[in-house]
């Protein structure tokens, strides 16, 4: 299948899985994502250091929870952001974000196409949703384009084990057996939560995906793994 079929269906699943996304996403987590999307936040306005943002952009937006977050912990620290964004090339999430968020503009796009003036966003974040991008290196030179020079980059994404250890036997279990069964119950979409943990064992570790923003023009400023390394965060500064 060549890239742009495999992208296509990928959209496609998740247009399909749209309206029982976030309620499938509190059960497989069990609400701890939420957690983890807080920490992302709180970091990149602590690395940004300013009271006042012009404008924050989440790509793969999908039903917006990030955007929700981003805009609680500016309020909480007295930050002023004058402009959220969410991106997504999904129809049927974007139409579930637009019905959750009422203070973002939303943008069909790809994350290898922003459709984002250069130098726009002082903060770009993905969460969950770059292992879903067929052409990552060309995503990252796009975040790298719009991001304002020292901007900072947020993802958060499933990462594959660097070495194995003695839960390994575990995770695999839940992330192989449990999660695609509870998925499927949720969504009615066996095959999208069957994806899912196929895509993390064709994905990066996380050092593999570090150097990769190093090479894309990124200074690495804060590296956390969740849950035994099943989740990782990271944030990086545009140099």
């Amino acid at each position: 299948m060549d890239k742009q079929k495999k992208q296509e269906k990928i959209v496609n699943m998740f247009d399909e899985i749209a309206q029982t996304y976030d309620l499938a996403n509190r059960v497989l987590s069990f609400g701890i994502d939420v957690q983890w999307r807080k920490k992302g936040c709180d970091k990149a306005y602590e690395i940004l250091d300013t009271k006042r943002i012009e404008s924050i952009t989440d790509v793969a937006t999908g039903t917006g929870d990030l955007l929700l977050h981003w805009k609680e912990r500016a309020a909480l620290k007295g930050i002023e952001v004058e402009r959220f964004v969410g991106v997504d090339p999904s129809v049927g999430m974007l139409e579930v974000a637009r019905k959750k968020v009422d203070f973002a503009d939303f943008i069909e796009g790809r994350a290898q196409e922003l459709p984002l003036e250069d130098e726009s966003s002082e903060i770009i974040s993905i969460s969950y949703g770059i292992r879903n991008v067929v052409d990552r290196r060309e995503a990252l030179a796009e975040f790298y384009r719009v991001l304002k020079p020292g901007g900072i980059v947020v993802i958060l994404e499933f990462t594959k084990e660097e070495k194995r250890s003695l839960l390994s036997p575990l995770v695999n279990f839940y992330m192989k057996k449990i999660l695609p069964t509870i998925g499927g119950l949720v969504s009615k979409n066996y095959e999208a939560y069957r994806y899912l943990p196929d895509s993390i064992e064709e994905f990066l570790t996380a050092r593999m995906l570090c150097e990769e923003l190093s090479q894309s023009g990124f200074e690495m400023k804060y590296l956390k793994p969740f849950s035994m390394g099943i989740s990782t965060l990271f944030v990086a500064r545009k140099v």
